[in-house]
């Protein structure tokens, strides 16, 4: 009754927000995924939810491992015959999991088994003390706020039988090891689907920029989720100044933005967008000329995030500028692949420069899309720590419990 009191309050606040048909897109996938077929497979990914951040650390992986060997399938927390997988697989990876009745039944399953728990994060929000540097949290109604009165898998990350966390970036690696855990860095990449959709788009992109379209140059900020007010609003000051300075300039803003005021001088270079799915998401990331991925520095939850808005960007030759969290300073190699900006005259000089020069975003861009290449797809992936872990994981669930995980 907890997760669909959770559930309902999630709904409404995105009708509330998008409206009924643009929130919709978003609501019904999660129906969907309740009546998804689960086949018997090596490891189970269990994830509360079915946007971006349950794809890339659930749907994402499980392919990259799928190209090493390794089988897997995913499901949502609340799916109705969820206790009943634990002898279908040997290893379990709980993503931002709610620690429902259902959910610690199978886990209580699970260690009488003997199996592998793995728990997965890409945020901070399995612990309630940093809630209150997520902006989202000052608009969450009651109902969305009861999804985190205990973390997000807290539980799950207090047990001790719990011995190996994986994680997106250094940053959150860190803070899980301060929990007394092994932790494995998996990072975020894109599927074979999307390089797919991406390299006709390329095409397309590069075919018009050979032609030249104009004197106009667009930046992009696709926010994705809310709750990204407070970081756009750390380059407020320098994107007017940029927009006076430059005539030609235009914003493409994407997602559940509310937008400052003061933007108004503005309004007719500034063009806005709803959340759309994935195909559409690259083709409007295509044809802007620069993106950029402002985030609040020093605050935790921000230093978390990982950097996929700059190899979503870069795989497409599209330049971005990035705030300088750890993140993003140890993924772009600063006037390599792209810049990142500590301070508001950074993001000024470096979007100006940008915006001055077509060859240097061309340049930037062309890197940009070498280092997604190399690094940031499934089929490149160089994940041997993990893949290895998880093979001696599975021969071990396959042999059946130990006497010590009998003990646990």
């Amino acid at each position: 009754m907890k997760l669909l009191l959770i559930k309902i309050g999630k709904a409404w606040q995105t009708l509330k927000r998008e409206g009924v048909v643009h929130g919709m897109k978003r609501i019904i996938p999660a129906g969907l995924a309740l009546f998804g077929r689960v086949r018997p497979a090596d490891v189970l990914f269990v994830t509360g939810g079915v946007g971006d951040s349950a794809r890339f650390r659930t749907k994402h992986v499980a392919e990259e491992l799928g190209l090493r060997g390794i089988t897997s399938s995913v499901t949502v927390q609340d799916n109705p015959r969820l206790s009943s997988y634990a002898d279908k697989f040997s290893v379990f990876v709980f993503h931002r999991v709610l620690f429902t009745p259902s959910v610690a039944k199978l886990i209580a399953e699970i260690k009488k088994q003997g199996k592998e728990i793995i728990f997965e994060t890409d945020d901070l929000v399995y612990d309630p003390k940093y809630l209150k540097h997520m902006d989202y949290w000052r608009v969450m109604n009651s109902l969305e706020r009861k999804l985190y009165e205990n973390g997000v898998g807290g539980e799950i990350l207090a047990d001790p039988y719990v011995k190996v966390a994986t994680t997106t970036t250094s940053f959150l690696a860190e803070k899980l090891r301060e929990r007394g855990k092994k932790v494995i860095i998996v990072p975020n990449r894109l599927p074979i689907s999307d390089v797919t959709t991406v390299e006709t788009l390329f095409d397309i992109r590069s075919e018009r920029l050979r032609i030249g379209t104009g004197e106009s140059v667009t930046i992009g900020y696709f926010s994705g989720a809310a709750g990204h007010d407070k970081d756009f609003s750390t380059i407020t000051g320098a994107l007017q100044r940029l927009l006076m300075k430059h005539t030609n300039l235009r914003l493409l803003i994407v997602g559940p933005l509310v937008l400052d005021g003061s933007f108004g001088a503005f309004s007719d270079r500034i063009d806005r967008m709803h959340y759309v799915e994935r195909k559409k998401h690259f083709g409007n990331v295509a044809g802007v000329d620069i993106n950029i991925a402002p985030l609040e520095i020093g605050n935790p939850f921000c230093e978390g995030k990982a950097e996929q808005k700059f190899f979503e960007a870069g795989i497409l030759g599209v330049p971005t500028v990035a705030a300088a969290t750890q993140t993003f300073r140890e993924a772009i190699r600063d006037g390599v692949d792209g810049f990142v900006a500590l301070t508001e005259t950074e993001w000024e000089e470096k979007l100006g420069r940008l915006i001055a020069d077509a060859d240097l975003r061309r340049r930037i861009g062309e890197q940009a899309r070498k280092t997604a290449l190399a690094r940031y797809v499934t089929t490149s992936a160089d994940d041997a720590e993990y893949v290895g872990y998880l093979k001696d994981a599975i021969k071990r669930g396959q042999m059946g419990p130990s006497s010590d995980s009998l003990k646990k």
